[in-house]
């Protein structure tokens, strides 16, 4: 088949790469970086360069942008399509893509499957990516009373093909737990760093304090538009959050020793038994 990855960033370039090394595929490339293009060409990473006009041959779409720039990228070349094409995306927020795309490419012959992959890393762009990037790792495919089961199919052989654990859900399901397991965590870690003691931390870290800073190396303008686009979710996984904090504070201020030991205890118990 013909595959178009349109935005060759990490999971891009990693997509494109993976694709390359693990099946017989066709691989098209699209960026507007002419950089990137000629450096993916180079490094084999894609059979071609191509420009939108051209998807007419393509079978497969990986949308690898952010959000909003994906749904503009379909909607704004929609009447280059083929006939049957399946439009797959990456990003990490669902419901909002889904809402977009899933029924208007029904509407223009098209087809729909929502997906994520789990993997990242703190560094961004095409020259961090690499074939290995998605191997072993979780990728959730989602499904609404839209998804055609053929199309589904293919991105899901395509995805165990990649060497990656397909999880299939909703996506409301998808973004009301990912708010918690992902966002929800960058946003801790930023908010982490802003202690003015950061500025003392030389020489008294450990893992827990490379733990809760990593993913503070961050894509502020991606992670910025997931947030927004997941309000709801993300918002009240903070005000739980904010209010676990103050259950420590008080029992802290109010030298409550068995309070504090309760409060740890829970915490523990429930690493124990879900992680």
């Amino acid at each position: 088949m013909n595959i178009a990855v349109v935005g060759l960033g990490l999971i891009g370039g990693s997509v494109c790469k993976a694709l390359k090394q693990k099946t017989s595929h066709t691989v098209f490339g699209i960026d507007i970086n002419d950089i990137i293009k000629q450096n993916a060409l180079k490094l084999e990473a894609v059979d071609y360069v191509i420009e939108p006009d051209k998807l007419v041959n393509i079978d497969i779409i990986f949308l690898c942008l952010y959000p909003m720039e994906s749904v503009k990228f379909i909607k704004d070349n929609i009447a280059f399509l083929k006939k049957a094409c399946i439009v797959t995306d990456v990003c990490g927020i669902k419901t909002y893509i889904e809402n977009e795309l899933d029924l208007f490419l029904k509407q223009n012959g098209c087809y729909y499957v929502g997906g994520h992959p789990m993997a990242g890393k703190e560094t961004s762009g095409f020259f961090n990516s690499n074939a290995s990037l998605l191997q072993g790792a979780s990728y959730i495919l989602t499904v609404s009373p839209h998804t055609d089961s053929a199309a589904f199919n293919k991105i899901n052989d395509i995805i165990k093909i990649l060497g990656c654990s397909v999880i299939v859900t909703d996506s409301n399901a998808h973004d009301k737990i990912i708010a918690y397991t992902s966002q929800l965590a960058h946003i801790v870690s930023s908010s982490y760093v802003k202690s003015p003691t950061v500025q003392f931390e030389k020489g008294f870290t450990g893992g827990s304090f490379q733990d809760m800073t990593r993913v503070a190396l961050l894509n502020e303008n991606m992670w910025a538009d997931l947030f927004l686009l997941n309000k709801d979710n993300i918002t009240r996984e903070i005000d739980n959050l904010t209010e676990k904090l103050k259950e420590f504070k008080n029992a802290i201020c109010d030298g409550d020793k068995k309070r504090l030991a309760v409060l740890l205890s829970e915490g523990k118990k429930i690493k124990q038994k879900h992680l």
